[in-house]
């Protein structure tokens, strides 16, 4: 039996569609992050931690700025999970975020940020000392 050429080129195309989109589903990880920051005005930020990936450990690094109105230094301990990865580096990049805090002591931090790969943060946390800020900060997370 003979099929006519559109339906063998539509076979064609979803088998090959089909292929295409099993071959890579992004998974997910967790991820734990130490950060400490300190600044008047312009502030910096620095720290490291590890990602957990299909099994396996990475280890982190981080840095960043800040810049509006920061005061003061603290230490933030984020826990939390990471999705939309292929593989370990897509974690690493360049994640921007404003907001604003306050920390006296202790406080309780959650966000979530993007980078340019895709890569979602989705982090809960302490963050203990003395920090006031309302400001344009960004993340840089690096694999070690």
């Amino acid at each position: 039996m003979k099929m006519p050429s559109t339906i063998r080129v539509a076979l064609l195309a979803l088998t090959a569609f089909a292929g295409l989109s099993s071959a890579g589903y992004a998974d997910e990880g967790t991820v734990y992050l130490t950060i400490y920051k300190a600044g008047w005005i312009i502030g910096g930020s620095g720290g490291s931690g590890v990602l957990n990936f299909r099994g396996r450990s990475y280890a982190l690094s981080t840095g960043g700025l800040d810049y509006g109105l920061v005061f003061g230094g603290s230490k933030t301990v984020l826990r939390g999970r990471v999705s939309n990865i292929y593989r370990p580096s897509d974690v690493a990049g360049v994640y921007g975020a404003a907001g604003a805090g306050l920390a006296v002591g202790g406080g309780a931090r959650a966000i979530v940020l993007t980078n340019q790969k895709g890569a979602v943060l989705e982090l809960s946390g302490r963050q203990v000392g003395l920090m006031a800020n309302a400001d344009l900060s960004g993340l840089a997370i690096t694999l070690r």
